[in-house]
């Protein structure tokens, strides 16, 4: 139930701006850069917890304003934490581990970031500039080798991602390496009405 009522209020946010009717589910959002656009379509099917706690971020206005604080040329970037001036927003409690869901984080794909513990995503995502196969969940010899939970990918502004993956960087606030020297905004991320170009 709680999961439903995230959905149906991340789409009244949107209806406000989109011909999208109350009982679709949404399946797309749009992030908005100082760089551009980038819309990702989110897989409700395989991640629906990620998904649920990505829209429910977006739609309470977490990710407005905030910076990608990683960037890695050629491999991710890394954003919804941070403002410009590197203060911390406030995160909700993690999520439920989904890295084991099938999805591999090849390029073009969104995933959770975490800390060392396997359920302990939060706010913060990355897109997948290459395939990162040493981020995929594994089993070994029996065992579980945990990797990032992938809820999505890019459909249309992968280009996007891949100028704000070759800005120079340096330290930054807490970190000692890979910030952006510019601060590239994530101004806003929304659930978005998207459709297959021709």
């Amino acid at each position: 139930m709680f999961r439903r009522n995230i959905l149906m209020a991340a789409l009244a946010y949107f209806a406000v701006v989109s011909p999208l009717h109350a009982d679709e589910i949404v399946t797309h959002a749009k992030i908005t850069t100082s760089m551009g656009d980038i819309v990702v379509e989110l897989d409700t099917e395989k991640a629906p917890a990620s998904v649920e706690n990505f829209l429910r971020y977006a739609t309470s206005g977490h990710y407005d304003r905030t910076i990608f604080h990683r960037v890695v040329t050629g491999y991710v970037i890394q954003g919804g934490g941070y403002s410009k001036y590197f203060n911390e927003r406030a995160p909700k409690d993690p999520i439920a581990y989904e890295g084991d869901n099938g999805l591999k984080n090849l390029r073009g794909t969104i995933a959770m970031a975490r800390g060392d513990i396997p359920g302990s995503a939060q706010a913060q995502w990355f897109i997948n500039l290459q395939d990162n196969e040493e981020l995929d969940h594994k089993i070994v010899e029996d065992l579980p080798l945990y990797g990032y939970a992938v809820f999505g990918r890019v459909v249309e502004g992968l280009d996007v991602a891949d100028a704000i993956g070759a800005a120079e960087t340096g330290p930054g606030g807490e970190f000692e390496a890979e910030v952006p020297v510019e601060p590239i905004v994530i101004l806003r991320v929304d659930p978005a009405a998207w459709t297959a170009p021709e």
